[in-house]
């Protein structure tokens, strides 16, 4: 017989941003550690509310299958004596087992007839394989801070209050943390406090839903993206969603309600990110804008109640938000009234890194980068030593301190409303650009150069003193900083030698590094540069293939590798890097016959090598056209015309001749077509099993 099993943990409220991690472990958990243990199991569905976590098993057996059991015993020359009765090894073997010398088989093996033990053991009923299962799934869980209650040793995210465990209409034997299991759950807090009861595990969502407890995290979600939308048309607007807060409003409410507020139309002179972050990441609200993007002085809330008094939920939510918005508003008054230009000598009061200087030291090392930065990023010497000295005054005020996520945009807004270039402005605001994964480059030249010169003294400068990330220890954010070097670098297709630069943020700091920290800031930043590409499914063979060139041009590099990438494919590809990784390894095991000498056309004797020769010499001249004009892929096209030239000389040459004059002009001619197959990459490192 099989029937849904349901475990269910009802607990106090959860850590909204933990609750969507923890359900889906606690359901992997269960469900692993049943099927583990031999259950037959059907589809599960794992749910989560602030107050519970969950998990329904469809098809689950009531017990596992009965299974045979066979033991091999002692040899019968070990198991009697020489009277034919039992010894005491034998005996020990059934005793061990349960069961008597007589009740034993007996079987051939390689040492002789021997006792062997032959039973089925009865299949083990899932009421004894519940209770492992789930504190296996309980110790397994992502918690992210363990909490004690009451006189308890007890520690979860947070403290038990009921457990719901059946089979079908069946309650399981279970304790999690004191609290016997049942075939109760309880209903929305406020809404139907009292217990429900189960009457099998195929009610659970509909019984809850009946109490006013959407169980089902999705369902909720959803519920609550389409309320918004609605309640935000009623207002005469269109909601900003964003999946993180939806995400968190969700784990936050079990019956969602969306309700429209109001606040004074005078904050609206505040900057668009100002009236969001004060919302959205303050309040939890979504914000409401028009069908010009522009925002409303409104926002959506949603409750966790169905409430009787609608108003005074709505009058409690504007009365919470009025004086977070009087804030920001006095914030920006204030600091317009100041100016980013009074922040500048309050730059050298705050430390940067105690080794590194202060921000004002930074600011300077900055300035001294992106001049270095004028021509490959095409911006103005005075525009990045403006928005140099500017950029970290913002730190500085008082909107920032209070809105710290808002670092380079507010600066944007007070350089517009001082004076300053919009160049300057615009600098200042793509400084930390791209702010995360998958986000924009800076878009302007002096944006690209402000944000270049500020990692680039970043990453230098905590290099230097030695503190470089290891395991997953990062806490200067240097390799999202190292990613964000290279994004802009190659998607803003800036002709620059990076290890230069890098050399030239290294000697700007303030302090002795060691000799091989240039090497290690390269390196760090060539990882960062393989899992870039890899994230675009260009794989690691043919990243070596670029990266052994030893190339400090990443423009240059991602040419090559992706012409590399696409050329891998290609049938007499596959023949070209065959035989140059043959070619290679011949080079390698005869180095001492081998070097840089011409090879001699009047010396070779063999048709297929004259044919290679002149394959040799009509490529090379459409490999170098190629190259000049920046053309990898034109490049590698040439080099497929070597295919069927060196597969007959492979197959019709014997490179390794004896005569020592033959045998060095046919090293001499592979080297050749070694250096020419080396002019875009190292394609002997290519793995022809990547290709299609």
């Amino acid at each position: 017989m099989t029937a849904t099993l349901l475990i269910e943990i009802g607990v106090e409220e959860l850590p909204p941003k933990a609750m969507r991690s923890l359900a889906d472990a606690f359901a992997q958990g269960v469900t692993d550690a049943l099927s583990q243990a031999g259950l037959a199991l059907g589809a599960s569905t794992r749910f989560a509310t602030p107050r519970r976590l969950a998990v329904a098993i469809a098809d689950v057996a009531a017990a596992t299958e009965p299974s045979a059991v066979e033991k091999a015993g002692p040899t019968l020359a070990i198991a009697y004596d020489d009277a034919g009765k039992p010894t005491k090894a034998a005996e020990g073997f059934a005793r061990s087992l349960g069961t008597t010398v007589d009740a034993l088989e007996t079987q051939d093996s390689d040492k002789g007839e021997r006792l062997v033990y032959r039973a089925t053991e009865p299949g083990q009923p899932i009421a004894t394989l519940v209770q492992p299962a789930v504190d296996q799934a309980l110790k397994r869980l992502p918690i992210p801070k363990l909490m004690r209650w009451g006189n308890s040793e007890a520690a979860f995210v947070r403290p038990v209050h009921w457990v719901t465990a059946l089979h079908g209409a069946d309650i399981l034997p279970l304790q999690v943390f004191g609290h016997g299991a049942g075939r109760q759950t309880y209903g929305h807090r406020f809404h139907h406090p009292g217990p429900v009861e189960l009457t099998q595990a195929d009610d659970y969502a509909q019984a809850l839903y009946k109490a006013q407890v959407v169980v089902d995290p999705d369902a909720r979600k959803q519920r609550i993206v389409e309320q918004v939308e609605q309640v935000a048309a009623d207002f005469g607007g269109h909601a900003l969603i964003d999946d993180a807060l939806v995400e968190e409003v969700t784990a936050l409410a079990e019956w969602p309600v969306g309700i429209a507020g109001r606040f004074d139309e005078r904050f609206l002179v505040l900057p668009r990110e100002v009236l969001i972050s004060t919302l959205q990441e303050h309040q939890r609200y979504f914000p409401i804008e028009n069908d010009a993007h522009e925002l409303l002085a409104g926002f959506i809330t949603v409750a966790n109640i169905e409430s009787r008094d609608v108003a005074q939920v709505i009058a409690g939510n504007e009365r919470v938000v009025r004086p977070r918005l009087s804030d920001a508003l006095f914030f920006w008054d204030q600091d317009r009234g100041q100016g980013l230009a009074h922040h500048v000598d309050g730059l050298a009061r705050v430390t940067f890194q105690q080794s590194l200087g202060s921000l004002a030291d930074k600011s300077a090392r900055i300035a001294a980068l992106g001049k270095r930065l004028v021509e490959p990023t095409g911006a103005k010497s005075d525009i990045i030593e403006r928005a140099a000295v500017l950029a970290k005054t913002d730190l500085l005020t008082e909107m920032v301190g209070e809105f710290p996520d808002l670092q380079g945009l507010m600066g944007y807004y007070y350089a517009r409303e001082d004076g300053e270039p919009a160049a300057v402005a615009d600098a200042i605001a793509e400084q930390y650009a791209p702010a995360r994964a998958g986000a924009d480059i800076a878009a302007t030249p002096a944006g690209r150069a402000l944000a270049l010169a500020d990692r680039l003294d970043t990453l230098s400068g905590i290099f230097a003193i030695g503190r470089r990330p290891s395991g997953d220890k990062d806490p200067f954010g240097l390799r999202r900083a190292a990613l964000g070097v290279l994004r802009t670098v190659i998607e803003a297709g800036l002709v620059l030698d990076l290890r230069a630069e890098l050399g030239a943020a290294l000697a700007n700091q303030p302090v002795d590094a060691d000799p091989d920290t240039l090497d290690a800031l390269w390196m760090f930043h060539m990882e960062r540069l393989r899992g870039y590409y890899a994230e675009q499914g260009i794989a690691g063979d043919r990243f070596d293939a670029v990266a052994d060139l030893g190339l400090t041009d990443l423009v240059d590099f991602d040419r090559r590798i992706r012409a590399v990438d696409d050329f891998g494919r290609d049938a007499d590809a596959q023949i070209v890097c065959g035989a140059h990784k043959r070619i290679r390894n011949i080079l390698r095991r005869n180095a001492d016959e081998a070097d840089d000498r011409r090879f001699d056309s009047n010396t070779l004797q063999e048709s297929a090598e004259r044919e290679l020769a002149e394959a040799y010499r009509t490529q090379r001249e459409a490999v170098a056209e190629a190259m000049a004009a920046n053309d990898p892929a034109g490049a590698l096209r040439a080099l497929s015309a070597l295919a069927r030239p060196l597969d007959g000389f492979f197959d019709q040459v014997m490179v390794m001749a004896e005569d020592e004059t033959l045998r060095r002009n046919r090293l001499a001619l592979l080297g050749a077509l070694d250096r020419l197959c080396r002019q875009v990459a190292d394609i002997s490192c290519l793995s022809l099993e990547h290709s299609d």
